[in-house]
């Protein structure tokens, strides 16, 4: 479909993300389903081929480029049909390592991010807690100085994060002050003492993205750890999401594309009654008007993503996004999933992958509710 915010070279990316697809991607990607997690090696090949590192610096091997250009990948990754392994590239490049990007020093940035553009440094943020999910200013997890202040002491657990088993370096959120607010963001790398995974979680869908339980116990990093300034984490979270929500917005989009896709290939094919599915008017007008919506999303998908290059305020904008996408790939699927009829609902179809995947979204990143919220407390 034509958009007006792409350009000849957007076009491009969106055709080589398409060919790695379709040439390191969807004839493995179910036996990454049944092991739980896509291959490091796949992010390996991603980073070889510059696509890991898109919005941070040439210096640090990215590839400079703005939020317009970052959503195109997300999109074109969106491509899959297997969810498990795109959140693991977007909860990498969009969920995770924009929080060293945007608050980083110039020392932990020359550090880190050049293996974070190569895939050969893995990241995972770890926000999300037992008793606090969406309500980011509830977590538990603590953060003191040592005595002697050179050092950070970590207490808590977080759960629900992605990347979580195999992930190199971590960003964790910690509360640091007597505030609600008051909590700051961390860099921990695998194997600091003190630091261990938990449960490997068994999810319904995703299932070749890994899901895990950390636990801090004691964990003592080092006070250069700590990410931009003390006890303003919070906002450096908030900050985050609008990456976060437009990203999985594209997974939304992309996967309602991919669902509309092969139903009409499907209903153009069976036949019911003496007649095809599609030559019956409600299966059509159906189809027709869950294709309206995906579109009108779309075209609001780029506009957040034009806004934020042009240095807007987008949180109400993004909210209403997430919150739209959410629901309306959870919509589109299951209407689509409705007309394959008792194949749509056997393991192993793309439909029915595509609804296990699908449920997430309105839930994850933000839930529809609280992006609700938000979009009403800016009115």
């Amino acid at each position: 479909m034509d958009n007006v915010y792409l350009t000849p070279e957007h076009e491009l990316l969106r055709e080589q993300v398409a060919r790695f697809i379709a040439r390191e991607v969807e004839p493995h990607a179910l036996a990454w389903e049944d092991a739980g997690m896509t291959p490091r090696e796949v992010l390996r090949k991603l980073g070889a081929a510059g696509l890991l590192g898109l919005m941070y610096a040439g210096e640090h091997g990215g590839g400079d480029a703005d939020a317009l250009t970052n959503l195109v990948f997300a999109e074109a990754l969106s491509q899959s049909t297997f969810g498990g392994f795109i959140v693991t590239v977007l909860v990498h490049t969009d969920m995770a390592s924009p929080h060293l990007h945007h608050a980083g020093t110039a020392a932990q940035k020359a550090r880190w991010l050049p293996g974070i553009a190569a895939g050969t440094t893995i990241t995972a943020v770890a926000i999300t807690e037992p008793g606090a999910g969406s309500d980011v200013a509830g977590i538990r997890t603590t953060a003191t100085r040592s005595a002697d202040g050179s050092e950070w002491i970590l207490n808590g657990t977080k759960l629900f994060i992605t990347n979580g088993v195999h992930a190199d370096l971590y960003f964790v959120a910690a509360k640091t002050g007597s505030g609600r607010h008051a909590m700051s963001m961390f860099a921990v790398e695998r194997g600091t003492p003190g630091f261990s995974v938990g449960r490997q979680l068994d999810k319904s869908g995703w299932l070749s993205s890994d899901t895990a339980e950390l636990v801090f116990a004691d964990c003592r990093i080092p006070a250069g750890n700590l990410l931009g300034e003390e006890n303003r984490g919070f906002y450096s979270v908030m900050k985050n999401f609008q990456t976060e929500r437009i990203a999985l917005a594209a997974m939304a989009v992309g996967h309602s594309t991919q669902a509309l896709q092969g139903t009409l290939a499907h209903v153009r094919d069976r036949r019911a009654f003496g007649e095809t599915l599609f030559d019956k008017q409600v299966v059509r007008q159906r189809l027709a008007m869950l294709d309206a919506k995906v579109r009108a999303a779309r075209a609001f998908m780029y506009h957040c993503a034009w806004r934020v290059t042009q240095g807007h305020d987008v949180v109400q904008e993004v909210s209403m996004l997430k919150a739209l996408t959410g629901e309306l790939v959870n919509e589109v699927v299951s209407g689509c999933q409705q007309f394959h009829g008792g194949t749509g609902y056997m393991r192993g179809t793309v439909i029915e992958r595509l609804w296990r995947d699908a449920r997430v979204l309105a839930i994850g990143g933000g839930a529809t509710e609280v992006m609700l919220d938000e979009v009403a407390k800016r009115y």
